[in-house]
């Protein structure tokens, strides 16, 4: 299982101290969430603010962005070449063109599904798909609670995925905690977004740990 720590959930004041701890304490990738005020209701960062994070951390950047037509944007991550670049189906109207595009740009292409999208929409796009994210909560805010149902919407996709044959990672994102990390992994998760669980933690390393099962 990796663990992506979300920033959203970090000391903003200190984000370059936030940033080294949790690198230090095991995490594998770094989760930003872009948000612009109208797809879900709250603003984050730009990708000025996260240039500058990139020049302090090694770890690979999951970008999730949190917006309506993503790919009018989309452009202005490509120089922080981010491990993954997702976008919320609900928001696109081009999702295949989206993936290609940030595939020929040698980003790793994320579709990510809200808790109400079915799997279903997924059955002609996972060949142009590197990551499924799916939300386990309704985004726009850190600190929800978990919604159960997804537990069902992993094993649902991973059954496609294999019945595909297709090499795409699953992503959950949205109230991760050391309780449900194993339900998860047992329905076939690969990669854990967790920000309060961690950033409220007094240790991040083993919060970050359990998620991983190495406590």
């Amino acid at each position: 299982m990796y663990v992506a720590p979300s920033l959203l959930s970090a000391n903003f004041l200190n984000l370059e101290q936030e940033i080294t701890a949790i690198s230090e304490a095991g995490a594998d990738l770094l989760h930003i969430d872009v948000m612009d005020g109208h797809f879900v209701p709250n603003l984050t960062f730009g990708p000025c603010v996260i240039k500058d994070l990139k020049n302090i951390s090694k770890l690979p950047l999951d970008v999730h962005l949190m917006v309506n037509e993503p790919s009018k944007i989309a452009r202005l991550f490509l120089p922080l070449k981010p491990k993954f670049l997702s976008f919320h189906i609900e928001g696109e109207a081009h999702p295949i063109r989206l993936c290609e595009f940030l595939r020929k740009e040698g980003i790793n292409a994320g579709i990510v599904l809200n808790p109400h999208t079915p799997i279903s929409s997924l059955v002609h796009l996972l060949e142009f798909v590197d990551l499924v994210l799916l939300m386990s909560v309704n985004p726009g805010f850190s600190g929800q609670s978990f919604l159960p149902l997804v537990i069902d919407k992993v094993k649902e996709l991973r059954q496609l995925i294999d019945k595909k044959n297709a090499k795409v990672f699953i992503e959950v994102d949205g109230g991760i905690n050391g309780l449900n990390a194993s339900s998860l992994n047992e329905a076939g998760a690969d990669i854990l977004v967790a920000g309060s669980y961690i950033f409220g933690s007094k240790d991040y390393k083993s919060a970050i740990s359990s998620l991983k099962f190495e406590l």
